[in-house]
């Protein structure tokens, strides 16, 4: 069967320096590419896809040299990047072709179709030959040997666009691996994947045993769908990794965390541990999901400091969204970061600016406290180094707490533990869950 290559634009060393690509909103094309890029290479090889990705410290010209020194006929090659204008309200994502080409041009609608179905709020600004550029044409579709198309996702530089890259990353990789299948089909239609032998594991729900057997997928471990009823889940409302073999459908576990599932890993027993949102989650278990809304969220921070929800109005957004993500309470978080900075007053040594929300320091200790790029990644980091001390789960999303490698990992999987560990307050952890409860008891929980 024909393979497939899948290249993340920018990043690689261009005149002597790295290139990041466009710069907006507290992160780099380049960042942003290579993400999506590890998730769509994940979702083609959980179904059973030949894919090759090429190495990130390539160039533009080394990037073209290394496909065309591996491919044959029946491959394919996508490049994938984001678009830039002065305007931020500019939005939608594009797919270009090499000029008078009906054939290229036919693969990217087929493409730029698959991705539209998945994320429906991104604006569809159709596919475009690539003579209709500035420079007349695009390298990648033009020098690479075999059949190649170029992506823009969206525009880094609007805020909508951003957002959806962001926190819908998953739904944009199976989107465009579902575009990619598709076009290779049509450049080798008589390639099938042949399926490999995975290796089963034991499954554990609510603390009881099932005969259902799982298995690992490239070191992941995946959960029948049939055991959905168990976990009392529909896996209809979530973005989930899913995977066919030997006739049965199964699901990445560690995406069930969207849903409000718990997920652990035995690895002396090769058991994969579930935990299910109505199992009466522990009001002081850092692992799990939140209860309060966003709104509520918002409520209870403006009856505290109205000032500090104006200067960070998407800080409950934030939390909820990153938390998500890593399988965090973020009722936990979001009350820890109002004890850490006193509601979002700022009244010790950190200053707002900073983005640290939670008291993170810096690698080289002592007084020094971290400086973020923006509040979503000081949101980030709080939430993986809570993670850090209640989980020994690997982390979903790049490392940017800058504390991560010094803390034991899963020594605190509830909030008294964190007395003593995180601060020196052997009150600490009673202080959060004090504001945990004030919190349910504003929002009627």
């Amino acid at each position: 069967m024909g393979r497939i290559f899948i290249s993340a634009a920018h990043g690689g060393r261009e005149n002597g320096r790295i290139d990041p690509g466009t710069i907006a909103g507290g992160t780099t094309e380049a960042r942003e590419m290579i993400l999506l890029r590890d998730l769509i290479v994940t979702e083609l090889r959980g179904r059973n896809w030949q894919v090759l990705s090429v190495p990130d410290d390539l160039s533009a010209r080394g990037t073209i040299n290394w496909i065309n020194a591996r491919a044959n006929s029946r491959d394919v090659a996508l490049e994938i990047q984001t678009d830039a204008a002065p305007n931020p309200s500019v939005r939608g994502a594009t797919v270009f072709f090499i000029g008078n080409n009906a054939e290229r041009k036919t693969n990217a609608d087929l493409l730029l179709l698959a991705l539209i179905q998945r994320v429906s709020q991104l604006p569809n600004r159709g596919t475009r030959p690539d003579t209709s550029i500035s420079t007349g044409g695009l390298a990648f579709c033009r020098q690479t040997s075999i059949a190649a198309l170029v992506m823009a996702v969206g525009f880094l530089t609007s805020p909508e666009d951003r957002r959806l890259l962001q926190t819908r990353r998953r739904d944009f990789a199976v989107g465009i691996a579902e575009g990619l299948i598709s076009w290779s089909r049509v450049i080798d239609p008589s390639g099938t994947p042949s399926e490999p032998e995975y290796p089963s594991i034991n499954i554990n729900i609510n603390s009881k045993n099932y005969p259902n057997r799982g298995i690992l997928v490239s070191g992941s471990a995946y959960m029948p769908t049939d055991l959905a009823d168990e976990l009392q889940v529909d896996l209809s409302k979530g973005s989930l990794g899913r995977v066919t073999y030997q006739g049965a459908t199964y699901v990445k576990a560690v995406d069930l965390r969207t849903l409000g599932v718990s997920v652990g890993w035995d690895s002396a027993t090769r058991t994969l541990n579930l935990k299910s949102a109505s199992s009466n989650q522990e009001i002081n278990e850092i692992m799990g999901s939140g209860r309060a809304s966003e709104v509520q969220l918002h409520i209870f921070l403006r009856s505290k400091n109205e000032s500090g929800s104006v200067q960070f109005p998407d800080i409950p957004s934030l939390y909820i969204e990153e938390a998500r993500i890593e399988g965090v309470n973020h009722d936990i978080a979001f009350c820890q970061m109002c004890l850490e900075t006193d509601f979002l007053r700022f009244s010790g040594n950190i200053k707002p600016q900073q983005n640290n929300f939670a008291g993170l320091g810096t690698v080289e200790g002592g007084s020094e406290t971290a400086t973020f790029e923006s509040a979503r990644i000081g949101v980030r980091a709080h939430i993986q180094h809570l993670k850090a001390y209640a989980s020994s789960d690997p982390l979903s999303q790049e490392v940017v707490d800058p504390r991560f490698r010094f803390v034991t990992r899963g020594v605190a999987p509830i909030v008294e533990q964190l007395s003593g560990r995180w601060s020196a307050d052997r009150n600490y952890g009673a202080k959060i869950l004090a504001i945990v409860r004030q919190l349910y008891q504003s929002a009627g929980l």
